[in-house]
């Protein structure tokens, strides 16, 4: 019987903890390659198609071929491994078996005659990868290799292990060659490019070499090809040096991005959505381990923050990043759940003092905070909360969007607004300098920004006694930290109808907690006409309130700049996923015209997501529900981290305003209250109640 790793099965691989079908006995006869019933002088049957190996995406379906040809007619069934256990798959006997990938496993198949005669496959890998990014594979992909992890810069000392690392798609499963400054490297033609002794022997990945040298220094790239094509990933430097302290790096990357949109008792803003979202997809380039939620209370505040600082180690680079209402008093910054009180106190916000201490306390190389908020004190009979004072580590920046006492201001240009602070931020935010320069870069042009001239300065502080650069190089310190990003994506489902017609069903998350649910109608069989999809909640579920139909607004414009909604036929927010503690069950109905009869019918689908896939970042035993669910209410264009609105006109001249062009609708009493906000000035105020007094639909006073 051929092997797992496509060769004979051998004393090696057994050892190796690969198990054939039926147990040691079993064993003992393939290893001789005698099939049942036939002599070694004979074959009875003979394999004309071996399966392939394939490495694919989680959730991508395919079929594995296997044909043989016989002096009778031909048995066929495959076999799965998974962590050494070796099973057969139930129903799994014909030519072609059909895969929705889901973990890496290997399969062979079992081809028996009428006479007992059996031969078994080469055995194959069915390589699955967890987390691809957006858009990959691509729509119309046939199988050519798509790089889905390149090798990044590498800076170590001579005589430490050196390790390269990427992967690709393929179908079939792609072959790999390193080259280093162009020259090929003959030994190395596996994902993982070794200069050193690996730890793991059945990795079998080194050269001869023991240990690095200066002379392996140089320019590394790989190639992936399979029968149709190949495809390069990025050429990365590698630089061994005497001492790695010449260039600083970081033992992992771990942001944690919180925008608060949707408030109870204040008025609701609008930049933090984008603002949020495209410091994430720049963080992300600089490979940083990246979760992004939208409109937490403070209970859910503390439980992302508690999350963020677990993991957190010695010479992570860490960002916390805040977009929202906040304020300052006294040098202490505090950060405004969407369900504070009116008026606030320090017991009922998160202070940002309390939350980089405890990053300190992780021994982590870069601490970096950027607070997108107001520094307004409103109320000075409230208490400072007792932090005690940071320890001199020199690891520590400070970037506020706004000077002390002072409101940060946002630009609205058309469907998207983001803040003053956030455009300067995303221009400079990729640039190899340090941190501290990088900021101050950002400083100059806000003060450059003729709309903000007199009104808002950005302001730094920092203890930061190296030169380190969030573009610096990640080189792990044992053990690769928990995965900690977007999640992972519910699988696409094929949801099929009683008439035939099918819809696929696939889901996006565009932030951490808020995931979208999209439908598409394939084209529907001959006797269907004039099919129209809606996806819904079931009438008798009421549990869960974060289903809304998606309709325009500043995430609606979000998505649609990421994915094709034209495309779709139906598309539903699930927001506030946190919340979630049960199975969210969602109903697909298709309404279409019967050509026989010339009548409208309507048929229904439903399809269950798994709580377990939706809320991955609280779990129940941390979260506990609010005493008073969140009521969203829209903002066509209000003030965010003050009364005030920067908007472009249609000759993309930027312009200051105050107050917004509508009304903010509100179904909360107390979003008329005249108790002054934290970023409050006297006149903007007078304006903010007047709209609010206003009512939804009616034109600024």
């Amino acid at each position: 019987m051929p092997g797992p790793a496509g060769g004979d099965f051998s004393e090696e691989a057994a050892q190796r903890g690969f198990c054939p079908p039926g147990g040691a006995e079993a064993a003992q006869l393939w290893l001789h390659h005698e099939p049942w019933g036939c002599g070694p002088r004979e074959r009875a049957i003979a394999i004309t198609e071996q399966p392939v190996s394939v490495s694919v995406p989680v959730g991508y379906s395919f079929s594995l071929r296997c044909r043989a040809e016989g002096r009778t007619s031909l048995q066929y069934q495959w076999f799965c491994q998974h962590q050494s256990v070796c099973c057969q798959i139930p129903g799994a006997t014909k030519q072609d078996l059909p895969i929705t990938a889901q973990q890496t496993q290997l399969y062979t198949c079992r081809i028996n005659d009428l006479y007992r005669n059996a031969v078994f496959s080469d055995w194959v890998k069915v390589e699955v990868h967890q987390c691809v990014a957006r858009g990959l594979p691509p729509r119309l992909w046939r199988g050519e290799p798509v790089i889905v992890l390149n090798p990044t810069e590498q800076r170590v000392e001579v005589g430490k292990p050196l390790q390269l690392q990427c992967a690709a798609m393929g179908v079939p499963a792609p072959t790999y060659q390193w080259y280093r400054n162009g020259n090929l490297l003959e030994q190395q033609k596996k994902k993982k490019l070794w200069v050193t002794l690996p730890c793991d022997s059945s990795e079998a990945l080194a050269t001869e070499i023991t240990h690095a040298k200066v002379s392996d220094s140089g320019t590394y790239l790989c190639c992936a090809s399979n029968s149709h094509g190949e495809h390069w990933t990025n050429a990365v430097d590698v630089h061994i040096g005497t001492c790695r302290s010449e260039k600083f790096f970081a033992t992992g990357k771990i942001a944690l991005l919180v925008g608060n949109n949707h408030y109870q008792h204040h008025p609701n803003l609008i930049a933090p959505v984008t603002d949020v979202f495209e410091l994430s997809l720049l963080l992300e380039q600089l490979g940083f381990q990246v979760v992004s939620l939208l409109d937490l209370n403070k209970a859910e505040m503390a439980t992302a923050v508690s999350r963020f600082l677990q993991l957190l180690g010695k010479g992570v680079y860490a960002i916390f990043y805040y977009a929202g209402h906040g304020y300052e008093h006294l040098g202490r910054n505090y950060m405004v759940p969407v369900d504070a009180p009116q008026p606030y106190a320090p017991e009922n916000c998160i202070s940002v003092q309390r939350i980089l201490q405890k990053m300190q306390q992780q021994q982590t190389a870069l601490n970096l905070i950027l607070l997108d908020t107001c520094r307004k004190w409103y109320n000075p009979e409230c208490a400072l909360s007792q932090v005690p004072p940071l320890e001199p580590w020199g690891n520590t920046v400070y970037g506020y969007a706004t000077s002390e006492d002072a409101e940060a201001y946002e630009l609205q240009d058309g469907e998207f607004s983001s803040g003053i602070f956030m455009k300067y931020l995303k221009k400079h935010i990729l640039q190899e300098k340090k941190v501290t320069h990088m900021l101050e870069d950002v400083l100059e042009d806000i003060g450059r920004d003729p709309l903000v001239t007199g009104k808002q300065v950005m302001e730094i502080k920092h203890t930061l006694k190296e030169a380190r650069s969030l573009t610096d190089p990640i080189c792990p310190l044992g053990a690769a930290p928990e995965h900690w990003g977007r999640g992972h994506e519910p699988l696409s489902k094929t949801v099929t109808f009683p008439c035939g017609a099918q819809a696929e069903l696939c889901f996006h998350r565009l932030f951490s907690n808020m995931m979208y649910v999209c439908a598409k109608l394939q084209p529907p069989p001959a006797h269907v006409a004039d099919a129209r999809l809606l996806l819904c909640q079931p009438t008798e579920k009421v549990d869960v309130a974060v289903l809304k139909e998606s309709r325009p607004d500043q995430v609606e414009s979000l998505f649609a700049s990421v994915y094709k909604r034209e495309e779709l036929d139906c598309v539903f927010q699930l927001c506030g996923l946190q919340k979630i503690q049960t199975d969210v069950v969602l109903q697909l109905d298709l309404h279409y015209t019967q050509l026989s009869t010339k009548q409208r019918t309507c048929e229904s689908q439903r399809t269950i997501l798994q709580k377990s896939l939706l809320g991955q970042f609280f779990s129940q035993s941390n979260y506990r529900q609010p005493n008073c669910p969140r009521t969203p209410a829209r903002a066509s264009s209000v003030c965010r981290r003050d009364a005030s609105v920067l908007s472009t006109d249609p000759k993309g001249q930027g312009s200051l305003r105050t107050g917004s062009g509508h009304s903010l609708p509100s179904s909360n009493p107390s979003n008329s209250s005249t108790e002054p906000e934290e970023n409050d000035e006297s006149d903007l105020s007078e304006l903010c109640s007047a709209l609010l007094r206003a009512g939804p639909g009616q034109d600024c006073p």
